[in-house]
């Protein structure tokens, strides 16, 4: 089937895992933004500073503190998302009855100021984060070869995923949750401090773009602008599955991850813009997303 398609299954199934590994980070990072979204009505534009700080931690962790990479998988999204609390703190609940607007701005000057303070002390060349030991090498499958890094970056992103949506749609923490983006007075009248659920909620956001940095510091370089340069396709696919949809982010990460691998294959020129084209297909036919609910 492959020769008439006039391309080699290597290549194929190559660009497939490609695919599936720029769609994990896709999904992760569409996650965080439809859960900041989704609780506390922030378009999150500091997001892909997030997730490079989440990169450069572990990097910082490593070279500084001698803590390796499954040390960082925990601390980095810790220490990024007490930042993120900080933030919610002093800046963003100011922001929560005003309009969107405002959140967009204010989260994209604090991306900016991040962004400038990173490449301040390590300019805009990338640094090196070795893979793990035990995730070194790859296995031959016949067809192509696996890297083991890239399938264990894929697998635990989608139990990540899915994790995080059993959390918010099927435990009564994540009931607690939906119920206080419908009515926050009526939530904190049973005795719940909504505020607190606010800011672990947001500082929760920002340790999965951490988690994702990690992930993605051993396969890109740890640089100042390894966010700026994604966050822009993450908020498409955010847009594509719907703002605020759980399940969207990771059906349409993983999804679009997959489109963008093989559309590299069948027609390169394309690659750079497929997911925006679909953006604007899915807009003008879904306003909403595909699994977005209409206002």
């Amino acid at each position: 089937m492959f020769e008439l398609l006039g391309v080699p299954p290597q290549a194929l199934f190559g660009q497939l895992l490609l695919g599936l590994i720029n769609g994990a980070f896709y999904a992760m990072l569409s996650l965080g933004l439809a859960v900041i979204f989704g609780m506390l009505n922030v378009i999150n534009f500091a997001h892909g500073a997030q997730y490079m700080m989440g990169a450069f931690t572990a990097w910082m962790l490593l070279n500084f503190l001698g803590v390796n990479y499954w040390a960082a998988l925990i601390l980095a999204p810790l220490l990024v998302g007490l930042f993120g609390i900080l933030l919610e703190r002093l800046f963003l609940r100011h922001l929560y009855h005003l309009d969107h607007l405002y959140g967009l701005l204010l989260t994209f000057g604090l991306a900016l100021i991040i962004e400038g303070v990173f490449r301040k002390f390590y300019g805009s060349s990338g640094q090196p984060y070795s893979i793990p030991e035990e995730l070194t090498g790859g296995h031959n499958l016949g067809f192509m070869f696996l890297p083991n890094y890239r399938a264990w970056v894929v697998a635990f992103s989608l139990v990540v995923c899915l994790a995080v949506w059993y959390l918010i749609e099927r435990t009564k923490l994540g009931s607690y949750l939906r119920a206080a983006t419908e009515n926050p007075t009526l939530v904190q009248a049973f005795g719940i401090n909504v505020p607190r659920m606010v800011m672990l909620t947001y500082g929760f956001g920002v340790g999965l773009a951490a988690l994702a940095g990690v992930m993605a510091a051993p396969i890109y370089q740890v640089s100042p602008l390894m966010g700026a340069n994604l966050i822009i396709v993450v908020f498409a696919v955010v847009v594509i599955g719907g703002m605020g949809s759980i399940l969207g982010s990771i059906v349409t990460g993983f999804g679009l991850g997959v489109v963008e691998g093989f559309t590299k294959v069948f027609y390169p020129e394309a690659s750079n813009t497929v997911i925006f084209v679909i953006m604007a297909i899915v807009l003008v036919l879904r306003p909403a997303g595909l699994f977005g609910r209409a206002q």
